[in-house]
This record gives structure tokens, sequence and C-alpha cells, in this order.
């Protein structure tokens, strides 16, 4: 009995602790004798649950921090934490570990194998995990049938409409269950209806408990999430979604 007080702490510390933050985060890049500060110093929490947006034109930072964030570059200064752990101080097998395991990406290029059905696709990033051949196969139709492709399985991204090569990204970014889901400008590549669709889509996986962090150029997306911040020039501040003027 006397330990129960204890469990019940820890589990509290847990649900407080961010699953993924940043502290002091900058990125400084070197290019033709120039110096060009991508990032600026900042610091956020992402807490399970979370639904972000980060909005602003192109060049302002967005996708640095997203890499930053997904553990794919590393900063100048300052750190990433996933659940409260230094990342950038891991070897990089360790950081690819990391990475598969807690992150899951959504790109706007879909990144897809075009030699590969959708299945296929979605079943690679089980067998990274290890996941033995008959399971990833009933997981990643369990996926796409999730995010409403389960009369795709076979097709090739050739044979596929935009929006539906981006859910099978979305449901390959599901795969291994990760902790966040990173999306980057996951609507640039459609039209408006199909982009509306996806975020929808993004939406009803949050609802279910998914934590997303999404960046778009597309404020009236943006302003879906439940959280939203600006960036420009590489600084980034947080804003209310529901107020038109703070979008000014």
């Amino acid at each position: 009995m006397g330990s129960e007080p204890q469990v019940v702490e820890e589990a509290r510390e847990s649900q407080r602790t961010p699953l993924l933050s940043a502290r002091n985060l900058a990125r400084i890049f070197h290019l033709g004798g120039q110096t060009i500060h991508a990032l600026e110093p900042l610091n956020l929490d992402i807490q399970r649950g979370d639904f972000i947006a980060i909005a602003g034109p192109s060049g302002s930072g967005k996708s640095t921090l997203l890499q930053l964030l997904g553990l794919i570059d590393s900063p100048t200064s300052g750190e990433v934490r996933v659940q409260n752990r230094a990342a950038h101080g891991l070897g990089g097998e360790q950081r690819a570990a990391l990475r598969l395991k807690t992150l899951g990406f959504v790109f706007q290029a879909f990144n897809l194998l075009q030699m590969l059905t959708a299945r296929q696709n979605v079943e690679i990033a089980l067998a990274l995990a290890g996941w033995p051949r008959r399971k990833r196969r009933a997981r990643a139709k369990e996926l796409l049938e999730s995010v409403g492709l389960g009369e795709r399985l076979e097709h090739r991204p050739l044979q596929l409409s935009g929006g539906e090569r981006q859910r099978v990204a979305i449901a390959r970014a599901m795969a291994n269950d990760p902790d966040v889901i990173l999306a980057d400008e996951p609507t640039g590549n459609l039209d408006s209806q199909t982009g509306r669709e996806i975020v929808q889509l993004l939406e009803d996986l949050n609802r279910a408990g998914q934590t997303i962090v999404m960046v778009t150029h597309n404020l009236e997306i943006a302003r879906r999430a439940g959280r939203l911040f600006l960036m420009r020039d590489g600084r980034m501040r947080e804003v209310d979604p529901s107020d038109p003027r703070a979008l000014d």
C-alpha cells in the first residue's frame, strides 16, 4: 500500500512531462560567406494530445524547426528533448532508433516509393521496426482502412489521387504508434477541397488521442489546430487561433 502514492505521483509527472520540447533552440547556416539565422532561440513544449499548427511564409523557419524537432537536423545551439531526454547528445544510431519509435512523419511530396503498393509503403515502416511479416501485413491493412483506403491496398502511388497518396503517407506515419506526428505542409500539393479533407483526417486522429504538429503556410488551415504559432524571420510567437486579429 505504501508504494501507491509514489505510483500515482509518477503517473502525474509523466502526464506533465512534454512529449517533445525545444529549449533555447537555434539554427544558423553559413552559405557562400553569409550567415543566415534560420531559427532564433526559442522554447516550445508539446504536450500529449496537442494539435499544434506552425504557420508562416516561405523562409520563415517553420520547416527548419520541424526538422530539428524530428531529429533530422541538429541545432546550432539549444536542444530538443524527447520525454525530457536530451536527443542531440545521442549517437546517430540511437537518434534514428528514437525517431523511429517516437515520431511519425508526413511530407508535402508524400515520399512514397512508386514501385510499391499502398500496403507495402506502410509495411516498410513496420519492417524497419522489426515487425514480423504476417503482423505487419495485418497492421498495414488496418491502418489503410482507418484512413479510408481499404479498397486501395494494392494500388501503386501513380494509381492514386493526391489526396489518397497523402492518406497512405498518414497511415505510414501512424505505423509504429508514434508519440507525435510531424506534418510538413501536408496539404501543400493538394487542391483546396482535398486539403480540407486531409486536415479533417488529422483532426479526427487528434480527437482519438494522437499528438500532431503541423507546419503550413495556409492560415485558414492553421486556425483549425488547437494551438497556433506564427513564424517570421526565424522568430515564433503563440497566438489565439480563434482571434482573427492575431493573424494580422
